[in-house]
């Protein structure tokens, strides 16, 4: 499908470990994984909610012990990502599942950022690494981990929150956000995916979040929606994985083009693409086929991406301007 430069804002990158690296490194470590091989993995990807998906995604991390196992699946990340058109990705990795399997923030942050600081000569991908705190454990943990990597001097740019949502309100880290943002990160979190609409709430208000991962619940409530609107407010939209987990019932069923006709900042992203059936550009091609969108629709969702991106400015005035030229029908050069 020919599309124009894309962002991917919402991307674990953990998320991006297909079965078959996950047995070459199982077998390069000498790890001994519950399933007999590639086929027994593959039967394990039918998820009935969001927690289910997580337990087969923490136990796959266990494959990942050296910093060279999280360069190499990040390398094949942005190898997958150049060839779906992406420009911009915004990485989320997440530390504190790595330390509780006795994994240091050298080895999961340093693998990953190791290959980030060559993205854009290597993939000509420029891209933002997010240290992304589990909402699912105490607060202060995540804290400890936040110090942590700022007295390091981890190169992350900003901070999320993701893992199970439900009875996971925002308003737990609002003393872990005040810290991220008085260290000049950036604020971004998963919000109304599996929780309540209120959880977007409390995302602007009380963590004061730049961009929302998910949001797509946020049509229940028509004030809400209104200020997304007229606040422009960035909201990280997953098709395939909303649907994989069963959080819309199909892709049929998805309100992507109705956030978008009601003037909603929406762009298209992958979450956990080896998981959920499809990189950024597939979920663009399952939508292009489901909804007959047109080149305006895919002009003005990627477009969405980059304007909702941490880039440097040149960097998105940049794309913005080849996306433009898209629409009108030309080809953009690499």
């Amino acid at each position: 499908m020919n599309l124009p430069p894309l962002a991917e804002l919402h991307l674990h990158i953990e998320g991006t470990l297909e079965p078959e690296l996950i047995m070459e490194l199982a077998a390069r470590n000498g790890v001994d994984l519950p399933w007999g091989g590639l086929e027994e993995l593959r039967e394990q990807y039918r998820f009935e909610d969001l927690q289910s998906f997580l337990d087969l995604y923490y136990a796959n991390m266990a494959v990942l012990q050296r910093r060279e196992d999280f360069a190499e699946m990040t390398r094949a990340y942005l190898e997958r990502a150049r060839q779906a058109g992406v420009r911009h990705a915004e990485i989320m990795v997440d530390p504190q599942a790595h330390l509780h399997r006795g994994v240091d923030l050298a080895t999961s942050i340093g693998g990953v950022a190791d290959v980030l600081a060559r993205s854009e000569q290597d993939y000509g991908i420029s891209t933002v690494l997010i240290a992304a705190f589990l909402r699912d454990h105490p607060v202060e943990e995540a804290q400890q981990v936040l110090e942590d990597l700022l007295a390091m001097g981890a190169p992350i740019d900003a901070v999320g929150l993701d893992s199970a949502e439900v009875d996971n309100p925002p308003e737990k880290f609002v003393a872990l956000y005040d810290r991220a943002r008085a260290a000049g990160l950036r604020l971004v979190a998963h919000a109304g995916e599996e929780g309540p609409c209120s959880y977007v709430s409390q995302a602007l208000d009380l963590l004061r979040v730049d961009r929302v991962d998910h949001g797509v619940r946020c049509l229940e409530d028509d004030a809400l929606v209104r200020r997304l609107v007229a606040e422009q407010v960035p909201l990280t939209v997953c098709p395939l994985s909303n649907v994989r987990l069963r959080g819309v019932a199909s892709l049929e069923e998805h309100p992507i083009t109705e956030m978008l006709r009601l003037g909603l900042n929406v762009s298209v992203n992958s979450d956990d693409p080896a998981y959920f059936g499809g990189y950024v550009d597939e979920n663009f091609r399952c939508l292009a086929e489901e909804f007959d969108l047109t080149r305006a629709d895919i002009a003005a969702l990627a477009a969405n991406s980059f304007r909702g991106s941490f880039a440097e400015p040149r960097r998105r005035e940049e794309m913005l301007a080849l996306i433009r030229r898209w629409e009108e029908g030309e080809a953009p050069t690499p």
